[in-house]
């Protein structure tokens, strides 16, 4: 019979993120569970890949603060590129209230240890994005070392380095049922047979809810699609651009290849598991993304290059990392809501120093916990895109 000290339920780059860091600690007999023919079919691949610290809440820009330096050591570590580019987010304020969130969440990104973070005038805004409309631009911020990465390659060299230690990665495998007695946790039933072990980590992404129901949790994550819209060859923004927010509308873009990656979070979108692309979304989208770049009425989009992805949203918009209390030996890493990419090293710190030390020296002990929601400990994160 198979069996694994930890067990991954989830080959994404949460659970790659993970299983690298408890090889890393020395946790060696660690398995991979991944229900696809190949890895990064979930959200992992279809993500932006944005990478930013500027957030609101404290756990969030320590889990950023990790994260960034990894990825841009991600290669010497791993061994593997990371794709990661340090082209900054810019967010642009157009209203007094915009500015003055700006500058609250700056005070708490330097006093937490960041090193830069620009507040910007209208002047400095128009330097960094002088293809922008901005008559009505009050001022904006800017981090340089925010920026991007590339999903799949983070995903890939995680697991390559998991495995190299000893990790092992089973694909097609499907989690069908997660068998408990009397300690807790005792396995996993899967497609392929049963896998025995005492620690099983749910790392599903969107899926997550339903792997936890299998053990009888009851998990508040709900998928959300959300939809990205390539450009085709579009030369009026530079290449070097940084990630620009439109803080009126929510509409932001970065260059992808030799065009431009169009993003914004439709209100109007509901919750399920819908993987489709609306092509009616174009319209919307350009709608906003034209009133700040006046230069997109000249860009080409073919709807057939567009694509949408699950984001995992729980209550508060912060993940669940750590056990869950009434089932010992099953854990939680879900919940992202959009983070999951720029946030894969610090959770899988997190995860491995939680499962093998019972503490993290990253966060405290508890924050992220799944008993928070029943307790009413909800954290409220702000900087959502």
């Amino acid at each position: 019979m198979r069996s694994a000290d930890v067990i991954v339920i989830g080959g994404g780059v949460a659970g790659a993120g993970i299983a690298y860091h408890l090889t890393a600690a020395g946790c060696r007999n660690v398995l991979i569970l991944e229900r696809e023919t190949q890895q990064g079919k979930g959200s992992t691949g279809k993500s932006m890949g944005g990478v930013r610290a500027q957030f609101a809440t404290p756990v969030n820009i320590q889990m950023s603060l990790y994260s960034i330096p990894f990825f841009r050591s991600f290669e010497e570590v791993t061994g593997h590129p990371s794709g990661y580019r340090s082209q900054g987010y810019l967010f642009v304020a157009a209203s007094e209230r915009h500015m003055d969130y700006l500058r609250t969440n700056r005070r708490l990104q330097l006093d937490l240890g960041l090193k830069s973070v620009d507040l910007l005038g209208p002047e400095d805004v128009r330097r960094i994005a002088p293809e922008i409309r901005s008559d009505d631009v009050v001022g904006g911020t800017f981090c340089p070392t925010d920026g991007f990465v590339d999903p799949y390659s983070v995903m890939i060299g995680f697991t390559r380095k998991a495995v190299d230690r000893g990790a092992e990665l089973l694909r097609e495998c499907e989690a069908t049922g997660i068998r408990t007695d009397s300690q807790g946790v005792c396995g996993v039933e899967t497609t392929i047979g049963f896998i025995a072990g005492r620690t099983v980590v749910c790392a599903a992404g969107a899926w997550s809810a339903l792997v936890a129901k299998l053990a009888r949790v009851d998990l508040p994550i709900e998928p959300l699609r959300r939809m990205l819209v390539p450009t085709e060859p579009f030369d009026k923004v530079a290449r070097e651009s940084p990630m620009v927010v439109d803080m009126a509308t929510g509409f932001h873009y970065r260059p992808e290849g030799r065009g431009l990656l169009l993003a914004w979070n439709d209100p109007a979108e509901t919750p399920g598991f819908k993987l489709n692309f609306d092509p009616a979304f174009i319209e919307k989208i350009l709608t906003r993304g034209v009133n700040r770049l006046p230069c997109l009425e000249t860009a080409q989009i073919n709807p057939r290059r567009a694509w949408a992805g699950l984001y995992e949203m729980t209550p508060d918009h912060h993940s669940v990392l750590g056990p869950v209390e009434g089932v010992p030996g099953f854990w939680i890493a879900a919940g992202f809501s959009g983070h999951g990419v720029m946030h894969s090293p610090a959770t899988g710190k997190i995860m491995a120093d939680l499962i093998l030390k019972g503490e993290s020296d990253l966060i405290a002990a508890g924050l992220l916990s799944f008993s928070r929601f029943a307790a009413g400990r909800l954290l409220e994160e702000t900087a959502i895109l």
